[in-house]
């Protein structure tokens, strides 16, 4: 009968492993062996069935090493050579603004009991420190805790808190002693309410345009309006109820246009703004729409007309009654007549009055 034995190798790569394998093997069925790579990283376990068959001949199969996603650098004597890996249960973490929130860096690999771990934030290019020297830093200090070992916890995010972080571990004892893990945290924010801007009265036939913006809101909020609190569609023609309106809607910048108002478009009218972390909306204002009273157009402007005209005789029969011309003389003119020019007056002793002298200068 033949010895039967159960072996659970550790093997490395090597040719006299495997040459003395061959030696012992009708001697030996080997029904699982554990084979371990020896590379930089962990050690990579697979396992692998032996056995023969038929009984009566000796036969083994074996199973491709491992296949490696990333080529180690170098390989090491031994069988077991450790480095630090990091990996996160949530790479893109997404909050509401005035939450809590945890940034998870997780060491998976590592024979260093007391790594060094940082912590930093990069925004708008800038890079700051969040924790060193195991403290918390910045503007981050006085809400932010440490869970386990390398893991936050910020309390109270604000939008000034969206931005990328960055966990660096450096491990000495291990071959690979440093590693990193960036995660980007998004803080939405609630919209605050929205401005509207309504016109008061258009007369039918006109185009109306009315405005709904708001700039607080994380992500960029859409914008609905809404007509004696019935939700209005995007284009009129899209709903029957809106078949006697003529309107479009722009959702992303909250614009509402009415090429052609009628009386049925006239109602309270309030917008709101909303997005992932909420909604806010303004108040109600009122849009009348009114007719063109075309005969009172006519009447003001003929009155005008014939108040102007009636005016305009008016001034023309007190011009010919001479209520313009100036009657009153003065006195003083008669007594001493103004000189007409060119003329000198000589007064003489044997005269008693003025004579002409000389005559007009040419």
């Amino acid at each position: 009968m033949a010895l039967r034995r159960r072996l659970r190798l550790r093997l490395c790569p090597r040719l006299s492993d495997f040459l003395l394998l061959l030696l012992f093997r009708d001697l030996v069925w080997v029904t699982t062996a554990a084979v371990s790579w020896c590379v930089q990283w962990p050690c990579h376990v697979q396992k692998s069935t032996f056995h023969r068959s038929p009984p009566h001949l000796p036969a083994f199969t074996f199973f491709p090493p491992p296949t490696f996603t990333t080529f180690p650098e170098r390989m090491v004597e031994g069988c077991l050579v450790e480095a630090v890996n990091l990996k996160s249960s949530n790479r893109n973490p997404v909050v509401h603004e005035f939450e809590s929130v945890e940034l998870s860096c997780i060491i998976t690999d590592s024979q260093t009991n007391d790594p060094r771990i940082e912590w930093k934030k990069i925004q708008d290019g800038q890079t700051t420190y969040v924790y060193f020297d195991n403290k918390i830093q910045g503007d981050l200090a006085g809400r932010t805790d440490v869970l386990g070992k390398t893991s936050l916890r910020i309390w109270n995010v604000t939008r000034s808190d969206s931005a990328l972080y960055r966990c660096e571990v450096v491990a000495r004892n291990d071959r690979k002693e440093i590693d990193e893990i960036t995660i980007e945290l998004i803080v939405q924010v609630k919209p605050v309410t929205p401005v509207c801007r309504v016109p008061k009265a258009v007369p039918v036939g006109k185009t109306a345009t009315l405005q709904c913006q708001e700039s607080e809101g994380y992500p960029r909020p859409h914008y609905s309006w809404y007509r004696n609190n019935v939700p209005l569609p995007t284009d009129s023609r899209a709903n029957p109820r809106f078949r006697n309106s003529s309107f479009l809607l722009n959702a992303e910048t909250g614009t509402l246009v009415f090429s052609a108002v009628h009386k049925e478009d006239s109602g309270q009218y309030y917008c709101i703004a909303s997005n992932d972390a909420g909604a806010a909306r303004c108040e109600e204002q009122e849009m009348e729409v009114y007719d063109l009273n075309i005969a009172g157009i006519i009447g003001g402007v003929l009155v005008v007309l014939v108040v102007l005209v009636l005016i305009t005789l008016g001034i023309c029969c007190a011009y010919r009654r001479g209520c313009f011309i100036n009657n009153k003389h003065d006195g003083e003119s008669y007594k001493n007549p103004g000189k007409p020019d060119g003329v000198n007056y000589i007064r003489t002793n044997e005269e008693g009055d003025f004579r002409h002298k000389s005559s007009f200068v040419i």
